[in-house]
């Protein structure tokens, strides 16, 4: 195996000064690009998917739980399964809680093709509590293009997905596609990739932290028993 060189305090804090401007730059650079991605064009969804969950039916308008935003991750779990993939579990271990998303006026969900039968046990084995949906029979895998078709078999790839309300107009405002998920799983992490962002004063586009007349995100934070939801 091959380690880090051995070097005294003093090296090493030369070193990690050097190692930190880098990582500021490319913090910055994280910034910018989380700025262009909120710029993104968003595209109304006009098809009415039916999933099913521990409720029965329901629409992708209820899947946001009367929230602003709605982040979908993709679970990879085909009809034909047993199990759920086992890449996909081990992202939505890394989770944290849903209640300082919500504080976001953001709500998390997993969307499968599986049926909701097959989900149950393996969500239970799991000791998830997330909401979890089972697509089975609609078209939202295949027009999300995380079910591909192609020479007589269905490929399915993880992805994550974000959603934007308005009233009751459902808005698609970005997805990404496994190493796109990569450093994925935080609060702050999944606020990057929608169109609200982490809802604080310092972002880009200016306008979009307290439009809804709720203070800056940091100014929510709680701890999760402390929320009123």
């Amino acid at each position: 195996m091959s380690l880090p060189e051995i070097v005294s305090r003093g090296e090493w804090r030369a070193a990690r000064a050097e190692l930190l401007l880098k990582e500021k730059a490319a913090t910055r650079a994280r910034d910018a690009l989380n700025a262009e991605r909120r710029g993104l064009p968003m595209v109304e969804v006009d098809e009415e998917y039916v999933f099913e969950g521990g409720d029965g039916k329901a629409t992708l308008l209820d899947l946001f739980e009367g929230r602003r935003q709605l982040v979908v991750y993709h679970f990879m779990f085909a009809p034909e399964w047993d199990a759920g993939c086992r890449s996909c579990s081990g992202f939505l271990d890394q989770v944290g809680h849903l209640a300082h998303l919500h504080a976001r006026d953001t709500s998390f969900a997993t969307v499968s093709r599986a049926p909701y039968p097959k989900i149950l046990p393996f969500k239970a084995r799991m000791g998830w509590t997330l909401p979890w949906y089972s697509s089975y029979g609609s078209g939202f895998n295949r027009d999300f293009e995380v079910t591909l078709e192609g020479e007589g078999e269905r490929v399915e790839r993880p992805g994550l997905s974000c959603f934007l309300r308005d009233r009751d107009r459902v808005f698609h405002t970005y997805t990404t596609y496994e190493r796109g998920l990569d450093g994925l799983g935080s609060t702050t992490s999944l606020l990057d990739l929608t169109a609200l962002g982490r809802q604080e004063e310092w972002e880009e586009p200016k306008g979009r932290a307290s439009a809804y007349g709720a203070p800056a995100g940091s100014e929510r934070i709680r701890y999760h028993d402390e929320y009123d939801d």
